[in-house]
């Protein structure tokens, strides 16, 4: 028998908002960064540490060395298409924090669920979903047997494994909010 919903359209379920920000020594991320990703996308809810950006030297020629890399998620929960307009918008914000014309920031807003971690890009690829605007979702991690596992295609860092007790952290906190948001429909 099919599922009720099948070959019917619906909303999908709300998902977790998190950031992935790669940021230079001194930029200030709590006082001055923090504050500006939560006027676009909500309070931080979650905040991982930041751990040495060491996998690749892809960003020194523009942000410098010693990089660091955390994850952050924000309330409330929202629709997964959100991620165009905070990936817009996170550019703005990096923009703002620019010196000299370089980047100190680099933040990848995506999306936690149930089922995997999407982060938003401007740069095309093969795994990667055009979401309009520029935009593309770029799935990065799966949940399966009860951890997430990168893809092929996830970047070195999360391939490690660096951020996994984050990940988990957030996606305990997505599950409480939607229970206590009602049953899945």
């Amino acid at each position: 028998m099919a599922h009720p919903r099948a070959g019917r359209p619906g909303e999908a379920a709300p998902v977790k908002f998190l950031a992935a920000i790669l940021y230079s020594r001194g930029l200030g991320v709590e006082t001055r960064l923090f504050p500006e990703l939560e006027t676009i996308l909500g309070r931080i809810d979650y905040r991982g540490r930041g751990y040495p950006f060491t996998n690749t030297d892809y960003y020194e020629d523009e942000m410098g060395p010693e990089l660091h890399r955390m994850i952050v998620s924000f309330e409330p929960l929202g629709s997964p298409t959100g991620i165009v307009d905070l990936k817009l918008g996170t550019a703005q914000i990096e923009d703002k924090f620019k010196e000299n014309g370089s980047r100190r920031v680099n933040i990848d807003p995506g999306y936690i669920d149930y089922f995997k971690v999407v982060l938003a890009s401007f740069k095309e690829g093969p795994q990667k979903i055009y979401l309009g605007k520029g935009v593309y979702a770029d799935p990065v991690l799966l949940y399966q047997s009860g951890a997430f596992e990168p893809l092929p295609w996830s970047f070195p860092d999360l391939k490690q494994g660096i951020y996994m007790e984050d990940f988990k952290a957030i996606r305990a906190i997505y599950r409480e909010a939607r229970r206590a948001g009602g049953p899945d429909k």
